[in-house]
């Protein structure tokens, strides 16, 4: 292909729902209801776990980073997204700087979020497994630790990602058949070398979702083998308890993106393509958050109790002489 048809495009025009304009509508309301709780749920797991310092422990302290790099995630697709569900060409339109951002950060945050799927499994295994040692192993310090190269190791394969793709030349149409700047269609969109990078982009992706799965895996074959050899079935249900928040995240969260990368990518489908992405990009964020409230009890607890504290506090400060004053003992 000839140099000069080469270009750099200014930007980009995203048509992933298109396809369906009946459903547009629908689906707005849709998303944005689930764009709310998720933002909502994952707010209100922050700053629980902030304000209870019975919470400030590891396990809690790497569900609060796990929460924030959801609702980061979130937002670098989903308002795009929703924008693309109003009528109108520029709605749709992203600039090239904006879609490059958008797929460094959606890579970023999806690979934060395995990596600290993945130590939370550690930190099951250790506390499990190793509950004398707990102490030891798993200090807040080593969480941050963690937490921070899940950050770094995210920040790298995103920037690696977003490299291989946008030093490509750009030589045809500059409409995304995608309802954000998803990897797959804007390679169809490149006059050379977009093959090779998209074996290489679904190298990394694999490697690390994969390395990430087994390592998981791992972690609960050995919580497994400690839960079995447990005399009483009570003990076992308890202990299997801490882990059934974590068991339940980790399944949607694979279970989806083994729907993506391993579901046929045909030419003919790829409207139907851009509404399975959703079940990754949007339902995985939104139940997150449910899973882990409803199923740790402690978190539950704390919330119950920030809403009592809450309540008390707009009691006694409007209603001085009531009997909600704190010097009533409630508070």
């Amino acid at each position: 292909m000839r140099r000069d048809n080469q270009t750099t495009p200014t930007g980009f025009i995203l048509t992933g729902f298109s396809h369906f304009p009946k459903l547009q509508v629908a689906l707005f309301v849709l998303f944005l209801l689930m764009h709310v709780v998720t933002l909502a749920g994952n707010l209100v797991i922050m700053v629980v776990i902030r304000v209870e310092r019975g919470l400030h422990m590891p396990m809690y302290l790497l569900l609060g980073a796990l929460s924030f790099s959801e609702l980061c995630y979130t937002f670098s697709i989903t308002p795009k997204m929703l924008s693309g569900l109003v009528p109108g060409t520029r709605t749709r339109a992203i600039s090239f700087l904006g879609c490059a951002a958008q797929t460094h950060f959606s890579f970023m945050f999806g690979f934060m979020h395995s990596f600290l799927l993945t130590v939370m499994g550690y930190d099951r295994y250790v506390a499990i497994c190793h509950p004398l040692r707990y102490s030891t192993l798993i200090t807040s310090r080593v969480c941050i630790q963690l937490v921070v190269a899940s950050w770094l190791g995210g920040g790298l394969l995103g920037l690696l990602v977003t490299c291989a793709v946008f030093q490509l030349p750009f030589c045809r149409s500059h409409q995304i058949d995608h309802f954000f700047c998803h990897v797959p269609p804007l390679l169809q969109l490149t006059c050379a070398g977009g093959k090779m990078v998209a074996t290489v982009v679904n190298i990394l992706c694999m490697t690390a979702l994969l390395g990430c799965f087994l390592l998981i895996l791992l972690s609960y074959a050995f919580i497994l083998g400690h839960i079995l050899q447990m005399p009483s079935a009570e003990g076992r249900h308890k202990t299997f308890s801490t882990c059934a928040s974590h068991v339940a995240v980790v399944v949607v969260h694979y279970g989806c993106a083994s729907v993506i990368y391993l579901q046929r990518k045909s030419p003919q489908a790829v409207g139907a393509s851009a509404l399975t992405d959703v079940s990754y990009k949007v339902f995985t964020p939104f139940l997150s958050p449910i899973i882990f409230s409803l199923r740790s009890k402690d978190l539950k607890n704390a919330l119950w109790k920030s809403l009592r504290k809450s309540f008390i506090y707009r009691n006694t400060r409007f209603w001085p002489g009531s009997s909600f004053s704190c010097r009533s003992g409630y508070c």
